[in-house]
C-alpha cells in the first residue's frame, strides 16, 4: 500500500541512524528556488492554460527573479565584498554560490526570452499586438506623433552625461534608455539619457486599434527626433537596474519606526545587483553604464528581447476573458448561514476551518466586522503581517477602537516590501485609538492569530482564529491557505500568552495546545519525528506527511533522514525551496519530495503525524502552523502550530486537503536525488487537486448540507487502492 510509491507501514527495524553523507547531503538553497522559479516559468508552456494565464505565469517568473537578486543575491554579494567565506549548509562559499547562480540564472533568462517570443507569437493569433523593432515604424509612427508629443514629451526628461553633468540617480527597478547622439550641424557626438518614469504605463496603446500596444522604451527610441531636434542617433540601447533592497536592523535601535523610515530612504539607493542591458546595446555605451552607475561588481546581463518581464503582468488585464480561467465565485460557509451570519455563535457550536481561496475570505472579514460591532466584545487582539493596500481588517479594528473596544494590533514592519505600508497602517491605527505594537527588533512575527474576547453570561468568552496565511484579502483569493475558528478554552488562554509575549516579552508558561517560535517549536517537531521512528523500529505504523513553502532547516532534514534510515515513510509537499535530497539509496530511500505549480500558489502549512494508529486516517496527530521548516522561522520569528483534534475539520484536511495534495498528478511535480524536478504525468486517474476543490464543497463549515456532498478521496480510500 502506498501513497506516490513510498510505503505506509515499516518493515526496516533498523536501530542505527543513516551514515553521514556530508554536506552533499543538503541541496543549495538559492539554486533550489531558481528550480522552483524554472517550475513557475515552465507553466508559461503548458497548453493546459489559457493563452494569458500562460503569460500570467512569465511575468511572476520575472518578478520572483527581481526580489531573487533585490535580497538572495543582494545577501552574498555582500558577504563576498566584506571577505565573508562562511559555508552554506551544502558546502559552497558565497562567490561559488554567486558563480552558479550567475550560470543558472543566464540560461533561465534565455528560457523565459524564448517563451516570450512564442506567447508573443501566439497573442498575435489572438489579435493581441505587441509591436517591436521589427514592426512597421512608419505607421506606428503617424498613428502615434500626436499621442507621444501630448502625453509622453511632458513627461520625459532628457540628460546629457558630460563631465558638467554626473551621472543621474537611477532608482531600483529604473528602465531608461541610453543615446549615443551627433549633431547634424558640425558632427559634434554627445551621449544622453532617458529615465522611464515609473508613472509611465509600459504598454503604450496604439490609438485606433484594438489590443495593439508599443512597449514605452520603443516608443521613446521611435520619437527620438523629437526628444533631440539636429541631432542624428548613432546608436542607442535599453537598460535596467536591480537594487539592494534587503534592510539591515540595528539591534539596538532606540525608535523601530525611526529606524525603518530611515532604512526605507537607504533601501532606495542600495548597490546595484544586477545591470540588464539590451542585447543590442554597443559595447561602448554599455561601458559608460557600467562605470557610471558603479556596476564593477554588479552581475551584467544582456537580454536578448523584452527587458524586465515582470511588466508583462500589464498585458494580462486585457478585457479578452476567453483567454483566462473562468471566474471562480468563492463559497460562504453554510454553518454561519445557519446561524443567522452569526460568527460568534456557529464557532461555539462547533470549530470551523476555512478552506481559501475556495471558500471566501469574507468570513474571515465578518467575524471581525461583527467583534467590531458587537457590543458584548471588550476586546480585540490581532497580527497583522501583510494586509494590502486596501484593507477591510484594518478599517474593522478601527471601527472596533473607535466603538470603545480595547484592540491590540502587533503589526510587523519587517515584512520585506511591506514595511512602508504596514507604517501608514500603524500610523492610521495608534490616531484611531488602537494600541500598535511593534513586537520584536530582531524576530518577525510571523504568527497570524485574531482572538475576540466576548462577555457571555457571567463570565467571557474567547474565540480565535489561526491562519496559515496573511490577513490579506487579495492574495486570499489566489493563496491556498487555512483559517481555523475556535472557542476552545485552551486556545483562546495560549493565544493570549502569545500576545503578551510579543507586547510585554512575558515569555509562556504551560502552552496547553500551541507550540511557539523560537522556543521550541523545531524540538517538538523533532520529538514527533523520534516517535515515527520509534514506532517503525517496534514494527508499528508510521509515518510523516507533511505540507509547506520551504525545507531549508538541517536539523529537521537530519532528522527526515533518520526518520529514513528508521523506515519511516516520508511524503513531502513543498512548493518552493528544498534542500532535502529524497531518493537517496542508505540516506533518504523512504523519502518523496514533490512540488504543486498550478491556478492558485499553495501556501498552506499542514504536518500530520502517524503516531502510531492502526491507521493513519484515524488516528495522524495532525497540525497546522503559520512556519515553513527553515532557520529563519524556528529560530528568528514568532510562529504557532496548533494541533487539530476536532473530528470533522481533521478529516477534512487530513482526508481531503493533504490527500489532494499528495495524489495530484496534473499540476506536480517530483524532485530527484539530482535536484532535478520531473513533472508528473496524468495516469489512467487523472486528478487536479485545485480543479477539484472548486467542484466540492468541504467537510467543515457544511452543517445540515453535510449529507448532500459527493464522495471525496480520502487517505483510507486512497491506501485500500494501492
Amino acid at each position: 500500500m502506498s501513497i506516490g510509491g513510498s510505503p505506509l507501514r515499516a518493515d526496516n527495524d533498523a536501530e542505527t541512524a543513516p551514515p553521514s553523507f556530508g554536506p552533499e547531503r543538503f541541496f543549495n538553497r538559492e539554486l533550489s528556488w531558481l528550480a522552483f522559479n524554472r517550475r513557475v516559468m515552465e507553466e508559461a508552456r503548458n497548453p493546459a492554460h489559457p493563452l494569458l494565464e500562460r503569460l500570467r505565469f512569465l511575468s511572476i517568473s520575472g518578478s520572483n527573479l527581481d526580489e531573487f537578486f533585490m535580497v538572495r543575491v543582494a545577501g552574498l554579494k555582500g558577504q563576498q565584498l566584506q571577505g565573508i567565506e562562511d559555508p552554506s549548509a551544502d558546502g559552497r562559499s558565497p562567490g561559488q554560490q554567486l558563480a552558479e547562480i550567475e550560470a543558472e540564472v543566464n540560461r533561465l533568462v534565455d528560457q523565459q526570452q524564448s517563451e516570450w517570443q512564442r506567447l508573443h507569437d501566439l497573442l498575435a493569433q489572438q489579435h493581441i499586438i505587441v509591436h517591436g523593432a521589427g514592426s512597421d515604424a512608419d505607421a506606428l509612427r503617424a498613428l502615434l506623433r500626436q499621442y507621444f508629443i501630448d502625453q509622453i514629451f511632458p513627461i520625459l526628461t532628457p540628460q546629457v552625461l558630460d563631465p558638467a553633468h554626473p551621472f543621474p540617480f537611477i532608482p531600483n527597478r529604473g528602465l531608461g534608455v541610453i543615446f549615443d547622439l551627433e549633431r547634424k550641424s558640425d558632427g559634434e557626438t554627445i551621449r544622453e539619457l532617458v529615465m522611464i518614469p515609473a508613472s509611465l504605463a509600459r504598454f503604450v496603446p496604439v490609438p485606433g486599434e484594438t489590443s495593439s500596444f508599443v512597449p514605452i522604451e520603443y516608443l521613446v527610441e521611435m520619437f527620438a527626433d523629437l526628444l533631440f531636434p539636429g541631432f542624428r542617433v548613432r546608436s542607442r540601447g535599453v537598460f535596467r537596474i536591480i537594487r539592494d533592497s534587503d534592510i539591515e536592523l540595528e539591534e539596538e535601535a532606540e525608535d523601530l519606526v525611526r529606524l525603518f523610515r530611515t532604512a526605507i530612504r537607504r533601501r532606495r539607493r542600495g548597490r546595484v545587483i544586477l545591470l540588464e542591458l539590451g542585447a543590442d546595446m554597443p559595447g561602448e555605451l554599455a561601458a559608460v553604464l557600467n562605470a557610471d552607475i558603479q556596476g564593477h561588481e554588479a552581475i551584467v546581463a544582456k537580454i536578448a528581447g523584452f527587458v524586465g518581464l515582470a511588466a508583462l503582468s500589464a498585458l494580462v488585464d486585457v478585457d479578452r476573458p476567453d483567454l483566462k480561467f473562468p471566474a471562480y465565485s468563492a463559497r460562504f460557509p453554510e454553518r454561519i448561514r445557519e446561524h443567522g451570519g452569526d460568527c460568534f455563535a456557529a464557532i461555539r457550536s462547533k470549530d470551523i476551518l476555512v478552506h481559501h481561496p475556495y471558500e471566501s475570505f469574507d468570513v474571515v472579514l465578518s467575524f471581525l466586522r461583527q467583534a467590531a460591532a458587537d457590543p458584548d466584545v471588550v476586546a480585540i487582539k490581532q497580527t497583522l503581517y501583510r494586509a494590502g493596500n486596501q484593507s477591510p481588517v484594518i478599517r474593522a479594528l478601527i471601527e472596533a477602537a473607535e466603538a470603545g473596544k480595547s484592540v491590540t494590533a502587533v503589526v510587523e514592519l519587517k515584512a520585506r516590501f511591506d514595511e512602508e505600508q504596514n507604517l501608514l497602517w500603524a500610523n492610521q491605527l495608534e490616531r484611531a485609538g488602537v494600541q500598535v505594537v511593534y513586537g520584536f527588533i530582531e524576530w518577525k512575527t510571523h504568527a497570524k492569530i485574531s482572538m475576540v474576547v466576548r462577555r457571555e453570561g457571567q463570565g467571557y468568552r474567547t474565540y480565535c482564529h489561526f491562519g496559515t496565511g496573511n490577513y490579506h484579502p487579495v492574495t486570499a483569493r489566489i493563496y491556498t491557505d487555512l483559517s481555523f475558528f475556535t472557542a476552545d478554552p485552551r486556545a483562546g488562554r495560549d493565544a493570549a500568552q502569545l500576545f503578551n509575549y510579543i507586547t510585554g516579552y512575558v515569555e509562556p508558561e504551560r502552552l496547553e495546545l500551541i507550540t511557539m517560535s523560537p522556543l521550541n517549536m523545531r524540538q517538538n517537531l523533532c520529538d514527533l519525528i523520534d516517535a515515527e521512528i520509534a514506532a517503525a523500529r517496534a514494527v508499528r505504523p508510521s509515518g510523516v506527511w507533511a505540507k509547506m513553502n520551504s525545507l531549508v532547516d538541517p536539523d529537521i532534514i537530519d532528522k527526515l533522514y533518520e526518520a529514513s534510515g528508521a523506515g519511516v515513510p516520508v511524503e513531502l509537499v513543498v512548493r518552493g525551496i528544498c534542500c532535502l535530497r529524497p531518493g537517496v539509496p542508505g540516506l533518504s530511500e523512504t523519502i518523496r519530495v514533490k512540488s504543486v505549480v498550478g491556478r492558485f500558489l499553495e501556501h498552506s502549512r499542514i504536518w500530520a503525524f502517524a503516531g502510531g494508529a492502526p491507521l493513519p486516517h484515524s488516528g495522524a496527530k495532525l497540525y497546522i502552523s503559520s512556519a515553513d521548516w527553515m532557520p529563519r522561522n524556528f529560530d528568528r520569528r514568532v510562529e504557532y502550530m496548533i494541533p487539530i483534534e476536532n473530528p470533522t475539520v481533521h478529516d477534512q484536511i487530513l482526508d481531503q486537503v493533504l490527500v489532494a495534495n499528495l495524489i495530484d498528478n496534473e499540476q506536480s511535480w517530483v524532485l530527484q536525488p539530482d535536484g532535478t524536478y520531473v513533472r508528473l504525468t496524468p495516469s489512467d486517474k487523472p486528478f487536479n487537486l485545485h480543479h477539484y476543490f472548486m467542484t466540492n464543497p468541504s467537510l467543515s463549515g457544511r452543517g445540515t448540507t453535510l449529507h448532500q456532498r459527493q464522495d471525496v478521496p480520502t487517505l483510507l480510500l486512497n491506501m485500500r487502492e494501492d
